[in-house]
């Protein structure tokens, strides 16, 4: 039996998910658009222009609304730069106006893929390594999370069941036990699990869970643009001998998951009465798959930290 989304599980509920512009961002807005949420969808990338993303990249915010609407949802684009408090400040008040009350909040920011380097780059000591790029990186990675939790954690507490699920890379056990690519982006991600847990204590009083998650190995844009290959061709990748003369993706590529697998172990996280018993946890999509039952698109569930 093939697995199928409940299409009205999140029905009523207004979500927010900072950082929707592409990836993990864009999967799960789409996720929480297919089981009927409302999805404010924030971010620099917008059609309106304005804002200067880190990234030279096609997609917008805007594109991701629309994605929400015709998966069943209601997708709301928002031009936002999360590193201003004055702009997530506005955006909080505007949260309260248009809809009173928040029930998910997703902070999905990150912008510094680029700034983390080639695998090539990767392994530098911090010494060695550019020092603006470093703490750009713990901007984008941490500071935005720490405005966006400050501004907007208000219009979520308001009411008792709120989840907050902050992104990152790597669970808690994992990266407490791994060097992560570079002294700034291991601190980075670690930053994010512990804000996860923080945030858990802190929002336990008033009947909200926080989590962090982790997606397994992302087919996002950047990474299927890597490997010369779309989403539906991604296997190409795993082919010795490429005709288009491209290295071969290594074999762990296999266990490979599309955004909308992570933005799927959202919607379950949010519809699920019992998530309390996830406050404060480190997850990853893979587990939240075994636990929920859902699927990628594909009807696989893959698990790449298995």
């Amino acid at each position: 039996m093939v697995w199928e989304p409940d299409r009205n599980a999140l029905r009523g509920r207004v979500a927010l998910v900072a950082g929707a512009t592409r990836g993990a961002g864009r999967g799960i807005a789409a996720a929480l658009g297919e089981t009927g949420a409302t999805v404010v969808c924030t971010g620099r990338s917008s059609r309106t222009g304005g804002m200067q993303s880190d990234y030279d990249r096609p997609e917008t915010i805007e594109e991701t609304a629309e994605l929400v609407d015709a998966l069943g949802g209601v997708g709301i684009a928002l031009c936002v730069d999360h590193l201003d408090p004055a702009q997530v400040g506005a955006l909080a008040d505007r949260l309260r106006a248009d809809h009173g009350h928040l029930d998910i909040l997703v902070n999905d920011i990150w912008g510094a893929e680029i700034l983390k380097g080639t695998p090539a780059q990767w392994n530098t000591p911090i010494w060695e390594h550019d020092l603006d790029d470093g703490l750009r990186i713990l901007r984008l990675g941490v500071e935005t999370h720490l405005i966006t939790s400050h501004s907007l954690l208000p219009v979520v507490i308001d009411r008792p069941g709120g989840l907050v699920v902050e992104v990152t890379d790597g669970t808690a056990a994992y990266n407490a036990a791994h060097y992560r690519i570079s002294a700034f982006y291991g601190l980075a991600k670690v930053a994010v699990n512990r804000l996860a847990f923080d945030l858990g204590h802190e929002l336990a009083p008033y009947g909200g869970t926080a989590v962090s998650l982790t997606p397994g190995w992302l087919r996002s844009e950047m990474m299927l643009d890597n490997w010369g290959v779309t989403e539906d061709t991604w296997r190409d990748a795993l082919q010795p001998g490429r005709a288009d003369g491209r290295p071969t993706a290594p074999e762990g590529f296999a266990e490979s998951e599309s955004p909308r697998y992570v933005g799927r172990a959202v919607a379950a996280l949010a519809a699920d009465p019992g998530r309390t018993r996830w406050n404060q946890r480190s997850v990853t999509s893979g587990q939240l798959a075994r636990e929920y039952g859902f699927t990628d698109l594909d009807g696989r569930r893959p698990d790449s930290w298995g």
